[in-house]
């Protein structure tokens, strides 16, 4: 039996101002057991959505009583480092509510490049550096959430995304399960928004032709929705809600947070030779 109903892949981007439609910002859902298809925004011929937009789409879905799990394409912490050397407590919603102080990017007007070069932007106060990663992020290989500027970077999305995260959160209260944060275990009946990596999602072979007219982005946000769609059909979904952390890693992932579908098992393959590059994001 399948946990959720829907399960949505959303393929983030940081670029621009929040009410800017994007290109590179897609959304991809299947519902009860349907493929995926791409859910359109509302902007010009090619349906764009902008961070705004989309944060009440999401929050209207997740108010209907239909289970739904959603991978988003960004992190939703930062590593322990970061609270180091702030002196923050190890607290996410804290977390969150410092962060958007200081990086308040769902305001409008408000650029990540404009917070980044604004001499004594409040954003100044809140950095890390770009050697900083999560425990989930060495295991997957994954880029530092403070690199930006280089090809597969996942920061400037994450700066952007956070703080609609926290409107969600206060917006839906305990309607939306925060993974692993509120928890590694979801109610039934919840919804579920979690981060998601489409790099380690295997493609379908079936859908190779699909896959290939569509272009990066509306690749990776479908990708999310069908790997979704797929572990809950075939009741793997739990093992990867579960990923068997302990000591260190358990430790560090209730402030860092988690990606679905990595596993400590992965330590020794992400080890290598040494030289293997990491991948992009």
């Amino acid at each position: 039996m399948q946990s959720f109903q829907r399960h949505v892949g959303i393929d983030y981007s940081g670029a621009e101002a929040p009410e800017a439609p994007i290109p590179g910002l897609r959304v991809s859902m299947s519902e009860f057991g349907t493929p995926p298809v791409e859910v359109p925004g509302p902007h010009g011929k090619d349906r764009r959505w902008s961070r705004r937009e989309l944060a009440r789409w999401l929050e209207s879905l997740l108010r209907e009583e239909i289970p739904t799990i959603l991978g988003i394409d960004h992190a939703l912490s930062f590593p322990l480092a970061y609270f180091e050397r702030h002196g923050l407590a190890l607290d996410w919603d804290a977390f969150l509510v410092d962060f958007q102080r200081h990086w308040p990017t769902d305001v409008d007007g408000c650029r990540v490049r404009d917070l980044r070069s604004g001499v004594g932007s409040p954003s100044s106060a809140r950095t890390g550096e770009t050697r900083w990663r999560r425990e989930a992020d060495r295991l997957c290989r994954a880029k530092s959430v403070f690199h930006f500027g280089v090809p597969g970077s996942v920061a400037a999305s994450t700066h952007t995304g956070l703080p609609w995260i926290l409107r969600l959160r206060r917006a839906l209260g305990t309607r939306l399960h925060c993974w692993p944060y509120d928890g590694w275990s979801p109610p039934f009946g919840a919804s579920v928004i979690a981060e998601a990596y489409p790099a380690i999602y295997p493609g379908d072979p079936k859908e190779g032709e699909l896959e290939a007219g569509l272009d990066e982005h509306r690749r990776d946000a479908r990708r999310v929705a069908r790997w979704l769609a797929a572990a809950d059909a075939d009741g793997s979904l739990l093992r990867h809600l579960q990923p068997g952390l302990n000591g260190d890693l358990l430790q560090a992932a209730r402030t860092e947070g988690w990606i679905l579908g990595v596993h400590p098992s992965q330590a020794d393959r992400s080890r290598g030779d040494g030289h293997a590059k990491p991948q992009s994001r």
